[in-house]
């Protein structure tokens, strides 16, 4: 059984349309979520958890449908989002109180290990935190109790290299116990060192979902002179990027010329795919 799945969810703004995404998460695996800003992340994330509502489409969570089943839902899954906006001037410690209280397996020996290992001042209020000690904090809260599925947007955005180790180092520890990981991201460096999968949305629609070893076995990068992208090669590349002297060019694996190519990766997936309409 799948801890989330996802079929055919739409979103429809003025400007910007969410069109039949869906994709599954297994027990267990970190599951990166990845897209230029404005593919669609975030509107996915709240859209699955009707912080928006949407207009189509199935979310399971555990096998229930979220609606109809949203108490047990929430008390088993642990969200956080790096605009999470709280009392500014209510102390940390008293914005904890609350949030526990919805949570009976709240475990505060894993909040005050949270606490601790993030350097955080339960005497300070949310507007004297910096924005990396402020996602620190939703996070501490996210993760202390004992959520099976643990869904964060941009998690790591403010955090320095240091402490975006160590909460990815949180997250492998967590899947090791059981505890399945989706986060969205735009740092794909973060991915490469503890995904399992990825899901890739490109322009509102999912581009690729899957195991990260698959994705990446997908694609080649050639790097090509001035004047060597022929007709040919443009029409078969995924997507092309100006270099000094010449281009890369991002191919399907199937695709790439015999020679002067190399293995993609995920940023380069990332930032050079080509949207269904041919547009870079």
């Amino acid at each position: 059984m799948s801890v989330l799945e996802v079929k055919g969810l739409c979103k429809n703004y003025p400007s910007f349309r969410l069109s039949d995404v869906s994709f599954s998460l297994e027990e267990g695996r970190i599951t990166g979520f990845i897209g230029r800003n404005g593919a669609g992340k975030s509107t996915t994330l709240k859209s699955m958890l009707e912080l928006v509502h949407p207009d189509a489409g199935e979310v399971r969570f555990f096998g229930l449908p979220f609606r109809g089943h949203e108490l047990y839902v929430k008390r088993n899954i642990a969200f956080a989002a790096g605009d999470a906006a709280y009392y500014p001037r209510k102390k940390l410690r008293a914005i904890t109180e609350v949030t526990k209280s919805f949570y009976p397996q709240w475990d505060d020996g894993a909040y005050r290990n949270f606490i601790e290992n993030f350097g955080l001042d339960e005497r300070k209020t949310p507007s004297q935190l910096s924005s990396g000690m402020k996602v620190k904090y939703s996070l501490a809260l996210a993760l202390s109790h004992h959520a099976k599925l643990v869904i964060l947007d941009e998690p790591t955005s403010g955090l320095d290299p240091v402490s975006r180790d160590e909460l990815l180092d949180v997250f492998m520890d967590l899947s090791a116990q059981g505890v399945t990981i989706f986060f969205s991201t735009h740092i794909t460096s973060d991915l490469d060192k503890c995904a399992d999968d990825i899901v890739f949305i490109r322009s509102g629609k999912i581009e690729a979902a899957g195991a990260l070893e698959d994705l990446l076995a997908g694609y080649r990068v050639a790097q090509l002179a001035q004047g060597a992208l022929t007709p040919e090669l443009r029409a078969k590349a995924r997507g092309v990027r100006r270099i000094r002297g010449g281009c890369d060019a991002l191919f399907a694996a199937k695709d790439a010329p015999e020679t002067g190519s190399r293995a993609a990766t995920l940023e380069d997936i990332m930032t050079m795919t080509r949207d269904r309409t041919g547009a870079e």
